[in-house]
């Protein structure tokens, strides 16, 4: 039997940068010692308030079909959190709650690009853009960032990577996996690229409550860019809520219409019960994003003190987020075969950050979504690995 071409436009190395973190788990099922570093999934419960106004929701029988751009409560929130947060002067009707960031960032790709467009992408990117991208038909144009500089955007090698093919650019801020925050006057180099070429800027900001050390300044609140700009946002990271899948999209209402023809198509909403939860996340319980945020500094300051002091690592430290990026190359051995062989030695499993760009290349990425304790074990263990390298070859692969 055949399949459509596009089957093949979904795969790819992203995909495939997930097989350790696979494997990790089919080992911790099957009983194994496996400290899970790999995946950025909360450790917290999801804040009991948001629970229990979702259970109450369904107690009350609210499983039946709900409003295709979402509930008018739950987007006027998101709304004036955008607001709030610097964004543009948005309302309701410039928002469309969808089933997770991934999924506004799919339905953004369909809506805008076509065939033969390119989209600019500075990296590291996150992995599931690539696909994301090809599925409309549209090229994936990577942008390296800048050379020794800390995985900031290189903005000349933007500007001059535009064609007239160029449709949009697509970039995280905060960053997924650096944590590498945006300043003022990098967005502003990225606005004027912009509107110099009339290009459309996806943001993808689901990290944007979760910054410790620069303040997140959002891309559409700049001069002339509301009607250029898409803010992909999602309370998965800010409220421990990933399983809920409650994500959105803020756009000029035009494309905001589009998206919902899609979704009546593709997901048709989301359940009212998820809704009510995300209504209480962004309202009543709107501080737990900053309780979470101060966990995730200590918990980033944890493992760069434990990583430091060996000369073989240089932890990068991140502005935001729940990852950091570890440069490996003073072992000796590539990304991918220093994350295999932590994993089948110690029983850790990290990501080879190769697979966020070639800017990234000799690095691995892990996150800190762990208790302490088992982040303070995890650190150990990679430490004794690195330490027995020092000693002579490893063990065989098994």
């Amino acid at each position: 039997m055949r399949f459509s071409p596009r089957v093949d436009r979904i795969s790819g190395e992203g995909a495939a940068a997930w097989k350790i973190h696979s494997a990790a788990m089919a080992a911790r099922r099957a009983g194994a010692d496996i400290i899970v570093m790999s995946i950025g999934d909360p450790d917290f419960a999801t804040p009991p308030p948001i629970v229990e106004r979702a259970v109450a929701a369904l107690r009350a029988g609210d499983t039946h079909y709900t409003e295709i751009p979402g509930r008018p409560a739950l987007r006027a929130a998101i709304a004036r959190q955008h607001r709030e947060g610097g964004g543009a002067e948005a309302g309701a009707a410039n928002v469309i709650v969808l089933a997770g960031a991934q999924n506004a960032l799919f339905a953004a790709s369909l809506c805008l690009l076509s065939p033969g467009d390119e989209v600019l992408v500075p990296e590291p990117m996150y992995v599931t853009y690539e696909a994301t991208v090809h599925v409309s038909g549209a090229t994936l144009v990577s942008v390296p960032s800048r050379p020794g500089g800390g995985f900031r955007p290189d903005l000349d090698a933007i500007e001059r990577a535009v064609t007239p093919r160029t449709r949009a650019i697509l970039f995280a801020n905060p960053n997924n996996p650096s944590g590498v925050v945006m300043s003022r006057a990098e967005l502003e180099g990225m606005a004027g690229i912009a509107r110099r070429h009339d290009l459309w800027v996806v943001a993808d900001e689901v990290y944007a409550a979760l910054t410790f050390d620069a303040p997140h300044i959002s891309v559409a609140g700049l001069d002339g860019m509301a009607e250029r700009t898409v803010t992909v946002g999602s309370v998965s990271k800010s409220h421990a809520m990933t399983g809920w899948r409650c994500g959105w999209l803020i756009a000029p209402e035009a494309l905001v219409t589009h998206v919902e023809n899609l979704s009546l198509c593709m997901l048709y909403g989301l359940p009212g019960f998820v809704q009510e939860g995300g209504i209480e996340a962004l309202t009543r319980a709107a501080s737990e994003a900053e309780r979470m945020r101060d966990v995730y500094r200590r918990r980033r300051d944890l493992v760069c003190e434990a990583l430091s002091g060996l000369p073989e690592l240089s932890a990068f430290r991140p502005d935001a987020g729940m990852f950091l990026l570890v440069d490996v190359r003073g072992t000796g051995r590539s990304a991918s075969d220093f994350a295999w062989r932590l994993f089948e030695e110690e029983g850790v499993s990290v990501l080879d950050a190769t697979a966020f760009g070639a800017s990234a290349a000799g690095f691995v990425r892990l996150s800190y979504t762990l208790g302490e304790v088992e982040l303070t074990e995890g650190c150990a263990r990679i430490r004794r690995f690195v330490e027995r390298l020092r000693q002579g070859p490893l063990r065989a692969r098994g």
